[in-house]
């Protein structure tokens, strides 16, 4: 559709990722008229699996998404945490009791499936799709704010929402920062169940090996008729400031040692390509005058919480929310939305419980990959662990807060210092 041929949008959206289509639903099914640019020449996802926290599934429900993302993907029965090198089950999470304490299920999902379900469900809503569209600049107008896009074309609506990603060209408007290079990076591969069936891998469940500066996820997709692999390992190229880094012979060297389930999941990666992992430092300031960050613009994490996806799920929706609050009405060319009161509502709360979930990965990162006496009293704190006790995950899979005094408390503070183990 030419812009030139429809009416001014309420909001623009930049990125057409999950967190952009997500949002630019949820704004629509509010009663406004949304636009969206993507700046790939087509719509699409690129990637491997997904793992959705209830969380998320019940804001896909709410958006009467979840019957086809279950019919899309699988529901599994629980995440194991195991040992890399010994394939020792440490602890794990009974997501069946998991969906009766949340009301939603733990799904896991091709991101492509995910992605195709939020693209229809826009087109449906009458969302306008631009795609070969790369916004270059920002700017706050008098009654809006307007991007300027790289053919040197503008547009302009109420409000712009930057979903553009890490790199974020609207994030400089806020602070002067870079990602954080956490040396670390991602092999995936999704293969077909029949690959890996004589490999002694869990069906129904999903899995995690953590071990010495790496770990391992396995997990089903597509209801059950393909298996997702995801590998991760910390670069010795990247810790000497070397250009190349990642590379396929450091894979192979990073699990040298582990259990036989990873060595044979290995050779299924996808060596063509891999995913270096940063994030950024959080922020508290998500918005300038009509213009918002979200998603990954806001607070790219590492992937060890798998809330990266989620979490811009939840943005668009707690926006939505706020603008669903102020019980707009559409005078003339206006929504009606008091912006001012929407955006500060969803920057108060969303910045804080990003941020918290940002430092978390940090740390469970930290955890997942000791070493030496720090791994052995981390095994022996997971062995410990009462699987029904949901005191870490209370506070990220419980509902979504949409105003700050309803956070709840962070998840209790770990200490492996004071846990004995035999020495080696």
């Amino acid at each position: 559709m030419s812009t030139e041929d429809s009416p001014r949008p309420d909001v623009l959206v930049v990125g057409g990722g999950i967190g952009g289509l997500s949002t630019a639903l949820a704004l629509t099914r509010q009663g406004l008229r949304v636009r969206l640019y993507e700046q790939a020449a087509e719509f699409g996802e690129v990637g491997a699996g997904l793992q959705l926290a209830p969380n998320c599934t019940r804001v896909l429900d709410d958006h009467g998404l979840l019957d086809q993302a279950v019919a899309l993907g699988v529901l599994p029965e629980r995440m194991v945490m195991k040992d890399a090198l010994d394939a020792e089950e440490l602890t794990h999470l009974d997501l069946e009791d998991l969906e009766r304490r949340y009301g939603s299920p733990y799904l896991v999902i091709h991101r492509s499936d995910l992605h195709g379900i939020f693209l229809r469900a826009c087109r449906r809503a009458g969302v306008d799709l631009i795609d070969d569209a790369r916004c270059t600049a920002y700017e706050n107008t008098a009654d809006g704010a307007r991007i300027t896009l790289a053919d040197g074309t503008t547009d302009e609506a109420e409000v712009v929402i930057a979903a553009d990603g890490l790199h974020s060209v609207a994030r400089p408007l806020l602070v002067a920062d870079e990602p954080v290079n956490s040396a670390y990076v991602s092999y995936r591969g999704t293969v077909s169940f029949d690959q890996v069936r004589a490999h002694a891998v869990h069906e129904k469940d999903v899995v995690v090996y953590v071990g010495p500066r790496c770990h391992f996820v396995q997990y089903p997709l597509r209801g059950g008729e393909m298996f997702n692999q995801v590998a991760v390992f910390e670069s010795p190229k990247a810790l000497a400031g070397e250009e190349d880094w990642g590379t396929p012979d450091e894979l192979d060297r990073a699990f040298e040692g582990t259990c036989a389930q990873i060595r044979q999941g290995l050779p299924l990666m996808w060596r063509d390509r891999r995913w270096r992992m940063y994030d950024r430092d959080p922020i508290t300031n998500w918005v300038t005058g009509r213009i918002a960050l979200l998603g990954d613009a806001a607070h790219p994490p590492l992937q060890y919480m798998a809330q990266g996806a989620v979490m811009a799920i939840e943005d668009g929706w707690v926006l939505a929310e706020h603008v669903r609050a102020g019980r707009p009405r559409r005078t003339g060319h206006s929504s009606g939305v008091d912006w001012a009161a929407a955006l500060a509502a969803y920057e108060a709360v969303r910045a804080e419980h990003c941020r918290r979930v940002v430092l978390a990965a940090r740390e469970w990162g930290g955890l997942w990959h000791l070493d030496g006496i720090g791994r052995l009293r981390r095994n022996a704190l997971l062995r410990s662990r009462d699987p029904y006790d949901y005191g870490f995950t209370d506070w990220v899979y419980g509902p979504t807060a949409l105003t700050p005094d309803r956070l709840p408390d962070l998840y209790p503070a770990l200490s492996l210092d004071s846990v004995r183990v035999p020495l080696p």
